[in-house]
């Protein structure tokens, strides 16, 4: 028997990946390069001439404008900590921009609305 038959034999007997797994989809990374803290509103921008990613990171890509960290995380269905590398890669690719939180100066409002959305977020999880 050939090489490349035993090759067919062997991937014809072969389970079929279900799923990636999460430290995948970030070379093994767990720290992302931007700190993004869990509330951090973010915003999707077009930077001119860039290529929209594909796959799980064009999905985060696409749901991620005016949402929280912990609201893609929820969204996309993974770890907090694999999200956080994910869009880390698409700030410094110019595809999101993180809005700020909190300073000294926000309002009553603004706080309570920041911790309805992150309970939100945290809840879907």
């Amino acid at each position: 028997m050939a090489a490349h038959e035993i090759s067919e034999e062997l991937d014809a007997d072969s389970p079929k990946a279900r799923f990636v797994r999460p430290y995948t989809l970030t070379a093994g990374r767990t720290q992302a390069k931007v700190d993004l803290p869990f509330e951090a509103t973010l915003e999707r921008v077009s930077p001119e001439g860039a290529h929209t990613p594909e796959g799980q990171i064009g999905q985060i890509l696409q749901i991620c404008d005016s949402k929280s960290v912990a609201e893609v995380s929820a969204a996309v269905h993974l770890p907090i900590g694999v999200v956080r590398v994910l869009l880390g890669d698409l700030v410094e690719l110019g595809h999101v921009r993180v809005q700020q939180t909190l300073t000294e100066s926000s309002s009553f409002d603004e706080r309570k609305d920041l911790i309805e959305r992150t309970l939100r977020g945290l809840r879907a999880l």
